[in-house]
């Protein structure tokens, strides 16, 4: 069996990056699924153990047509159904910024999971500075493309407001792994400034 998952490193590294945590029979989690691409993926590569959440009936469809199983749940609900410990990895990609608690959401990944894998977009990324400083605009890019009146975004947080809130909730950021853009090298030594974003796999440090 193959240990590597195949994704597009250009479109979404931080998905490649998450698929590497996994190991063969992990169970995974996946919230906020969408198509349920990523965990079809990670089935095929990996042999994980997979499940979808995901609020949008379209992408449902797609994930049950994806052999995918899934549930069907809203991420600012609570998520009490599932239980404590119940997944080795929790899933969260690119979707903390559209809820309306992202703390509160955090806290339950790390108790749902034994370990969560969560991956955020940099706001504080030099170019978003640089939209703002310059030009006075809510900054946009390949990974925000929205408008400020359309975007499903209502969180903005930069890599190190996203470590202050995992401070302050008592998870632990067990490793930290920036994505870069066009200068790797300065995203190793600067991530808030050159990262466009990060992958963080955390846990809840009262274990």
């Amino acid at each position: 069996m193959n240990n590597k998952a195949n994704f597009d490193a250009n479109r979404r590294r931080d998905l490649e990056i998450i698929a590497e945590l996994v190991s063969p029979g992990m169970k995974v989690l996946d919230l906020g699924c969408g198509d349920g691409i990523f965990l079809k993926q990670l089935k095929k590569d990996k042999g994980a153990s997979i499940l979808g959440l995901e609020i949008d009936q379209d992408s449902i469809v797609h994930c049950i047509g994806n052999g995918v199983p899934v549930i069907q749940g809203d991420l600012n609900d609570d998520l009490n159904y599932l239980p404590a410990q119940s997944f080795d990895l929790a899933v969260l990609s690119h979707t903390l910024q559209e809820t309306r608690r992202p703390d509160r959401l955090l806290k339950d990944i790390v108790r749902i999971g034994k370990r969560a894998a969560v991956s955020v977009i940099n706001f504080g990324h030099w170019r978003c500075r640089l939209q703002v400083a310059f030009k006075g605009k809510m900054p946009r890019s390949s990974h925000m493309p929205f408008q400020w009146y359309d975007t499903p975004n209502i969180h903005f947080c930069t890599l190190k407001d996203f470590r202050n809130l995992c401070s302050d909730l008592g998870i632990r950021i067990v490793a930290e792994y920036p994505v870069s853009g066009r200068y790797p090298r300065m995203t190793r030594r600067k991530p808030n400034l050159f990262a466009i974003g990060g992958v963080f796999v955390l846990e809840d440090a009262g274990k």
